[in-house]
């Protein structure tokens, strides 16, 4: 077993809470929930496995893993963040504990590598895996910046090292949840884009063009996508996933995949952005 506590946001995961439990129990038993009111079973099924819960009203993500790292007391020296619909790997179970049992002083974080799992195939083409994430630290020494979309873990001091196992990101939901979901996400990353942040004190990630996966990923969404045409960018973005970075073999679950998340997705916030946009010119040319 390691030294470490799980946390995990939780809202009407039912289908998915107890195989994302059961995976992590034989590396710890100390998990934590942060459920934003469940009107199914989701709060049952997690205590009876021996998560603790607690209550908050939603927000957004960052807010929410920041209030339950404040709200509970880690008695472990590590933290770990997981999302309901995710797994551990054999290979995960395997290597965790002893990594950080074994980790120098000076390291305060490590990332882990996520594979994306949609309608029962890996989609492992497009540039989608793999995607390497932070996301167990020191306790005490990482927080979620304060964004509405694509927030990170950061680290207040310290370095990180790499683990090469995987988690499985294995959603049950049905297409419907899957689109609902990210329509939603639309509306928060133009509040991101709009420059509508938290205002919190955290610190950001950076965009470093010569840092992790994670800093050279957003230092190309600002300032190549952000900088080409509206509209355009989502097509160019998907031809690129699609046919530059092999998503074609993917399959008929890749073409959905690809088709929805790196054109469907992107084209959305650009319309979002656009009537966003609009509307503000409107309301200033009224004045």
């Amino acid at each position: 077993m390691a030294e470490l506590s799980v946390l995990i946001l939780t809202h009407n995961e039912e289908s998915n809470i107890e195989k994302c439990i059961r995976s992590i129990l034989p590396v710890t038993d100390r998990i934590y929930i942060v459920d934003s009111g469940s009107t199914d079973s989701t709060v049952d099924r997690a205590r009876s496995l021996g998560a603790v819960i607690s209550t908050n009203a939603w927000i957004n993500y960052a807010s929410q893993f920041n209030w339950g790292l404040d709200r509970f007391s880690f008695k472990t020296p590590w933290v770990m963040r997981m999302d309901a619909d995710e797994v551990f790997t054999a290979d995960l179970v395997r290597l965790l504990p002893t990594i950080l049992n074994t980790a120098p002083a000076d390291v305060a974080g490590f990332y882990v590598r996520r594979r994306v799992h949609f309608m029962g195939r890996w989609i492992r083409h497009g540039g989608y895996y793999p995607t390497w994430l932070l996301r167990v630290f020191r306790t005490g020494l990482g927080r979620c910046e304060p964004l509405w979309m694509d927030e990170h873990i950061v680290l207040s001091e310290g370095s990180a090292q790499r683990i090469y196992a995987d988690i499985i990101d294995d959603n049950r939901k049905n297409l419907t949840f899957w689109t609902d979901k990210h329509n939603r996400y639309a509306s928060r990353e133009v509040l991101d884009i709009v420059g509508r942040t938290q205002g919190s004190k955290d610190a950001y990630l950076g965009t470093e063009v010569l840092g992790t996966q994670a800093h050279r990923r957003r230092w190309t969404k600002l300032y190549v996508y952000g900088y080409t045409p509206i509209f355009i960018r989502a097509f160019i973005y998907f031809l690129y996933r699609y046919f530059l970075r092999f998503g074609f073999l993917d399959g008929r679950e890749g073409l959905i995949f690809h088709t929805l998340q790196g054109f469907w997705y992107r084209f959305l916030v650009d319309a979002k952005l656009y009537e966003t946009l609009g509307s503000k010119k409107r309301s200033a040319a009224s004045l």
